[in-house]
């Protein structure tokens, strides 16, 4: 973050000398560097593998064919504002840069000590999870083992020394812990749930990757064979052994540079076996969707949904906790569990508010909340029991 204000205040001198200054020469020198500065950040844009590629050829005409496109661009289920107003994106990068109290844990966040023999168990006959934070989570489905939305680079961000930084402690595991995976899921795009430099490390070791319409183009510039990308459009189901895999609307967008908005979908992910049926959500407003899903598909064992990088200023991409409830509720889930938190700063509020406003509308309603920590492996069939083993909870405990 410091890197990128002293940027702006570079570029915001230069403009104030050739604004101020008479001499000539010194103004030639200072447009030649703006300009430079500029061209440089472009060609960083266009040529830099880790922004993915454009989708082409009989990628980009599937894309056309799909129901959701239109106009060269993707759209969400319902109408969807990105922000309440240029004010207040303005306000919203403000108050951002300021700063708030506790947005980021003071130490490392208490995790599970994790056991590795997970990614090749003996027995994988019992379904389970385990969260790896953020939205991250390894899950594993009549004898198949797949990882959702994957980050282990230690930042959400292209640049490996600048953007939203993995909090203490929350990188329980790395892509090099992981020796083979079954499947890949991607819900959308972002920087923060597709990561290049993850994907580098498990593309070799991953079986398939399933991905909505456009991402492939992303994967097969990192060296994905096409081979092994799987793409779905809206209500598209994908087959694994004997696994159903669904991708399904969410109320969001995509986008990694400056002018690939929209250009890839985004989506949930419904897992069906024979035995269980789980609900990944990646990021999504809240929206009447939820309930159509929960018809189609529901009831869920377990839904994950986002809670957390919420705001006033974006209310419709990203949902309050009281609207993760409710989705959960509207999916038909026997038990809710929050994700996309505990790992990044990404938004105004505490880093632990989602989880501390999520709980206490669940023991209102009478939602059995799963909230395992970090690392922390949980069979689906078992009795599920939460502790609160965040900070400042008012029963806070650290499980052994």
């Amino acid at each position: 973050m410091r890197n990128f204000l002293f940027l702006i205040t570079l570029i915001t001198f230069m403009f104030l000398c050739l604004i101020f200054l008479n001499t000539s020469q010194l103004k030639i020198y200072l447009y030649a560097a703006v300009i430079i500065f500029f061209a440089g950040i472009a060609a960083f844009l266009i040529f830099s593998p880790q922004f993915g590629a454009k989708s082409d050829g009989d990628r980009l005409r599937r894309i056309e064919l799909s129901d959701n496109y239109h106009k060269g661009r993707f759209r969400n289920p319902v109408k969807t504002d990105m922000m309440t107003g240029a004010l207040e994106s303005v306000k919203s990068m403000i108050d951002y840069f300021k700063g708030a109290e506790n947005r980021e844990p003071r130490e490392p966040i208490h995790t599970a000590p994790i056991d590795l023999s997970i990614f090749s168990p003996s027995d994988r006959s019992r379904a389970a999870i385990t969260w790896l934070a953020h939205s991250t989570v390894l899950i594993e489905i009549e004898g198949c083992m797949f990882l959702t939305d994957p980050i282990f680079g230690g930042r959400a961000s292209p640049l490996s020394f600048m953007g939203p930084k993995a909090f203490a402690g929350s990188e329980v595991v790395s892509a090099q812990d992981i020796p083979r995976l079954d499947g890949i899921l991607i819900s959308h795009d972002h920087f923060d749930h597709l990561d290049y430099r993850t994907i580098i490390e498990l593309k070799d070791r991953t079986e398939t990757f399933f991905v909505p319409l456009g991402v492939g183009a992303h994967l097969e510039r990192w060296g994905v064979p096409p081979e092994k990308i799987v793409e779905r459009d809206w209500w598209e189901i994908a087959q694994y052994q004997g696994i159903e895999l669904t991708a399904v609307p969410t109320r969001h967008f995509s986008g990694r540079g400056l002018m690939d908005r929209f250009k890839t979908q985004w989506c949930g992910w419904v897992i069906r076996s024979e035995n269980n049926r789980i609900f990944f959500g990646g990021d999504s407003g809240y929206f009447d969707g939820f309930k159509k899903i929960g018809e189609k598909f529901g009831p869920f064992d377990l839904a994950m949904l986002e809670c957390g990088a919420y705001s006033k200023y974006w209310p419709t991409i990203h949902m309050m906790p009281e609207e993760t409830l409710r989705a959960s509720m509207d999916l038909q889930s026997k038990i809710l569990m929050p994700i996309h938190w505990a790992k990044f700063n990404l938004s105004l509020h505490s880093w632990t508010e989602p989880i501390e406003r999520l709980n206490a509308d669940a023991l209102r309603s009478g939602v059995d909340l799963l909230t395992p920590m970090v690392g922390e492996r949980v069979f689906l069939d078992q009795d599920i029991s939460t502790i609160n083993w965040w900070p400042g909870s008012n029963n806070f405990f650290v499980r052994p």
